[in-house]
């Protein structure tokens, strides 16, 4: 049985280290049991505005459709004048009514040891969305400042080592009654 984690980047930067940390992941997801595949589509989202909750925006509803095949989300995204991204914060207000955070494990990556305020308010939106945030997942793997790729995360022990203890706590965190329940 392989777990399917959605990832979301909170960045639309295309050289963006949180999105190099997600890929990162996908590389390391496999002897978790886990295929993890990047929504790329957060900048495509439209302003989000409650009069069009019920939008047939396919923006929206390819959103709204990875995380419903999810049995996991796996989250990285920067800290801007300590709030969350523009990003991040709009594709969550979409899903917030419709409920696909519900009791879904989700795991927060952080790739700044000086980014932790808008960590918290991050786990916290997701939280309050009815979420499960697997604590012993949500890790900061500190990038700061370096220019690594993929390759370079993972030939780093302390980096590699802390990216699969999250993926670890986050396969471990899924209930064997959503595993796959969409797919």
């Amino acid at each position: 049985m392989t777990f399917h984690i959605t990832a979301l980047c909170g960045s639309l930067r295309q050289a963006s280290i949180n999105k190099t940390l997600l890929q990162a992941a996908q590389k390391v997801a496999s002897p978790h049991g886990a295929t993890i595949h990047l929504f790329d589509g957060l900048g495509h989202l439209p302003i989000f505005n409650p009069d069009n909750e019920d939008t047939d925006d396919r923006n929206v509803a390819a959103f709204r459709d990875a995380l419903r095949r999810a049995d996991a989300v796996l989250i990285a995204s920067p800290e801007y004048a300590h709030g969350v991204t523009g990003a991040i914060k709009n594709a969550l207000d979409w899903v917030v009514a419709s409920g696909e955070f519900m009791q879904k494990p989700v795991a927060c990556l952080n790739a700044s040891g000086r980014a932790t305020i808008a960590q918290a308010a991050l786990i916290e939106t997701i939280r309050t969305m009815d979420a499960h945030i697997v604590t012993d997942a949500c890790i900061t793997i500190p990038m700061n400042g370096k220019n690594f790729d993929v390759d370079d995360i993972l030939r780093d022990p302390s980096s590699r080592s802390l990216l699969e203890t999250a993926l670890r706590h986050l396969t471990a965190d899924i209930p064997r009654e959503m595993q796959n329940q969409a797919h």
